[in-house]
Order: structure tokens, then sequence, then C-alpha cells
């Protein structure tokens, strides 16, 4: 998961070189470095509907992919504009692997694995009998917002549109193809597939808004949630599952 979180940033900074201006290349593929918490969960939740296991490890997988990606893209944005100055590491680590959404996974992580199985017994009503509907309402309010940004789009151009839509494709079709030589099963290698291949617009935007504020957030942000977000949650869960489910060996 760290090595395609390292990855990824690197072939998109190429693919849009001289496509963008240098910040809002660095700001592109830290977002499609760097992973989607809601796709991954709306991804647990279809496994979780269809009966097909999956292990909690793939939420420590999620948690560790979303900080490189960022730290990544923003090396590459400092080495292309000859040094750019002083890089802030106090801001850009902080954000990095401090900021809300990554503190709150390593936090739930910590309340884990300190009150085991009793913390699990006492906590499950809250995050698995009402989980599904405070899902449908976050996804409501996500398709608002993503409608709202599509307005924006105009400023990709036709090549960023396409961007938004092939290379999370080809991200997720690697992750699968790594998911197999791995050995995963196949819910996990749903859960590694839709990581690999979905785009921050939570935690990346915190951090380049602050370490790389030259950038252009009504370019990123629209490309990630407006098109990426979309059409993962509804051609592409259920795309990458029926691949898997067509190369995997049988039981």
């Amino acid at each position: 998961g760290v090595a395609m979180s390292v990855v990824v940033p690197l072939a998109a900074f190429w693919v849009l070189r001289r496509r963008l201006s240098v910040y809002d290349e660095g700001a592109v593929a830290a977002t499609y470095g760097s992973v989607s918490a809601v796709t991954f969960i709306t991804a647990q939740a279809v496994l979780d509907e269809l009966g097909i296991g999956h292990s909690g490890s793939m939420v420590a997988t999620m948690v560790f992919m979303e900080s490189p990606a960022i730290i990544t893209a923003v090396l590459l944005v400092r080495m292309s504009t000859n040094g750019g100055g002083r890089l802030p590491w106090r801001k850009l680590l902080h954000e990095s692997f401090l900021n809300g959404p990554v503190f709150l996974l390593l936090g739930s992580m910590a309340v884990g694995l300190l009150t085991g199985s009793r913390g699990d017994t006492l906590l499950r009503p809250f995050y698995q009998g009402i989980f599904t509907g405070i899902l449908c309402f976050f996804l409501l309010d996500l398709g608002l917002l993503a409608a709202q940004r599509l307005r924006t789009l105009a400023a990709a151009g036709a090549f960023g549109i396409g961007f938004a839509v092939v290379m999370p494709v080809l991200s997720g079709l690697v992750g699968m193809a790594l998911a197999r030589v791995i050995g995963l099963g196949t819910g996990d290698a749903l859960l590694f597939t839709v990581l690999c291949g979905s785009a921050s617009y939570i935690a990346v935007p915190a951090a380049i808004r602050l370490v790389v504020p030259q950038a252009n957030a009504g370019l990123y942000i629209p490309m990630a949630l407006g098109i990426t977000f979309p059409l993962n949650v509804t051609l592409g869960i259920p795309l990458y599952l029926f691949l898997i489910k067509a190369v995997w060996p049988a039981g």
C-alpha cells in the first residue's frame, strides 16, 4: 500500500508534465496517490451486503496510504522548482500524519487495540447498527457537493477530465494485479483495488493548502470529488468486484 502511494503520484506527475503548472501537477499527483476513506467504506458496505468476508487489516493499509503520497508530491514540486525555498517539514509532516481524518483513523485503531473484544461489543451498535443509514446521508451530502464542484471543472479541460477518469482505473487495475500476486482474498482484493484507484478530497486539500498554496484548489478538488468519486462508487466498485470474481480462483 505504501509503495503504491509513492509510485502513483510519481506516475501522475510524469503524465501531467507540462500540461499544468508544476504546483497543480503536484497537487493532482498527491490527490490521486492518496486515498478516499469514503469510497473505501462504501466498498466495505457492499461486501457486507453481499456476505463477502474481508479483514480489518485493510483499514490499517488505508491509514498508511494517506500520507506518503502527499510527501512524495510535495518533494516533486520542490525539486521541479529548483528547490523552491526551504521545505516546511514541520507543516508538511503535521498535515500529512495529523490532519483530522488520519488522526481519527489512528485514534480509532488505538481505541480498538486498547479495548479489545469488550470495546468491540460495546461499540458495535454504533458502527454497525446505524452505519448504513449514516453512510447514505453522507454520500448524499457528498453528491450535492460534487454537483456544485462540477461547475468549476472547465478549468481542468478535456485532458484533466480524461485524467480523472483514466488514471484511477489504471491505478486500480495495478492494485488488483498486486492483490492477486500477494494472495489477498476476494474481499480484501476489492478493498485494496479501491484504495489504489481512489482519490483524496479531504486529507490532501488540507495539507496542500498549507505547503503548496500556489496550487489551484478549484482544479484538483473537483477532479477528485466531481468525477473520480462518483465514478468509483457507481461503476468502479461493481466493475472491480466482477473482474476479481472472474480472475480469482473459486472459493
